[in-house]
């Protein structure tokens, strides 16, 4: 099991963040389409030679080309030698309309076209494969030599990056382990979600596309709440963060499969009517701490990782620490020590 980290550094202090995070002994860092671009913060990383896996998490993909994400890609993908994963996602009706003013069709069938897009466009890059995609949403028939990126590598070793699709949803989740090469658990999860939701899809759909378990990669990501046990101020701020990320996660009508898993489905459209009148604070109060446990990973680092430990066993191959609040370095590094899952 690796370890990731989400990359929130400002433009002048990237690099040395990824570097420190390298030091500590993540494997890779990744970015949120939150509040900046996706990419451009992975080229600062991927320029500064630190020997980390990259990889959004995730870009949204209905507002965006296939064909740009795949220049973008390819790019980083040559940077790193090798080291980029293209995660794609395919957010709410809401945002895609309202935020971006794109499109919004059906979700799930338009962002398994949009990886095959992507993978046909690949190919065609790599190998010299005629470009002769033509789907219900998108269609790509035209490439000449001038359009053409150059080689990965000088001598062929590094292959287009792979491609993970961001789920939570029966669906889409199913949809990922057919046609991806991987999936983004959303952090909005609990261990009894991804046991009894998440891995029998992704189990039965690789079987459907006739694909072995080791050749498709869970990503996990999941609501780090981590504090040191005799400050009692960060504690209660890395609390009074976790319980706001969630109650934002639980307003979300498609995001209350999570708590129907345990019984708390009423709850989502208590928090969305909370959101749309702007009382976020009460929003907060809704959250207990047994949703604080059960969907986080909560305590002293020490007891974090051998939460993660437990929780993920036979599930992740990768897990992806978001940080809904500040975490102090010192903090990281000691759930790196306490765990010996970091190879």
């Amino acid at each position: 099991m690796k370890f990731d980290i989400a990359l929130h550094a400002d433009y002048p202090d990237i690099a040395a963040r990824a570097a420190e995070y390298k030091r500590q002994g993540f494997a890779g860092v990744f970015t949120l389409e939150a509040n900046r671009d996706v990419f451009f913060p992975l080229f600062a990383v991927a320029q500064s030679g630190a020997a980390l896996d990259l990889y959004p998490n995730v870009a949204i993909a209905f507002p965006r080309s296939p064909m740009h994400v795949a220049y973008q890609s390819w790019d980083l993908q040559r940077l790193t030698g090798g080291r980029f994963t293209l995660g794609l996602g395919s957010q709410i009706r809401p945002h895609i309309e309202k935020r971006y003013s794109a499109s919004w069709h059906k979700p799930v069938a338009q962002l398994r076209e949009y990886v095959a897009a992507t993978k046909a466009i690949f190919a065609c890059f790599h190998e010299g494969t005629r470009l002769d995609f033509r789907g219900e949403y998108y269609t790509f028939t035209l490439m000449t030599p001038t359009f053409l990126p150059a080689p990965l590598s000088r001598d062929g070793s590094v292959s287009p990056p792979p491609i993970w699709m961001g789920a939570l949803g029966p669906l889409m989740t199913s949809a990922a382990a057919q046609i991806a090469d991987g999936v983004i658990v959303h952090p909005f999860n609990s261990e009894a979600f991804l046991r009894t939701q998440t891995m029998p899809r992704v189990l039965a759909g690789l079987a459907k596309s006739g694909r072995d378990r080791r050749a498709f990669t869970v990503n996990v990501t999941t609501i780090a709440c981590i504090y040191d046990e005799d400050d009692e101020s960060e504690r209660a701020a890395a609390l009074s963060a976790a319980r706001m990320n969630l109650a934002f996660y639980a307003s979300t009508p498609s995001y209350r499969v999570t708590l129907d898993v345990h019984g708390w489905g009423d709850l989502q459209p208590e928090l969305n009517a909370l959101s749309k009148a702007g009382k976020w604070a009460d929003m907060a109060a809704q959250i207990t701490d047994e949703m604080v446990d059960t969907l986080t990973v909560r305590g002293t680092p020490e007891n974090a990782a051998a939460i993660i430990a437990s929780r993920y066993e036979g599930i992740a191959d990768r897990v992806a620490l978001s940080l809904p609040g500040s975490v102090r370095p010192e903090l990281l590094g000691r759930l790196l020590d306490a765990s010996d899952l970091t190879s």
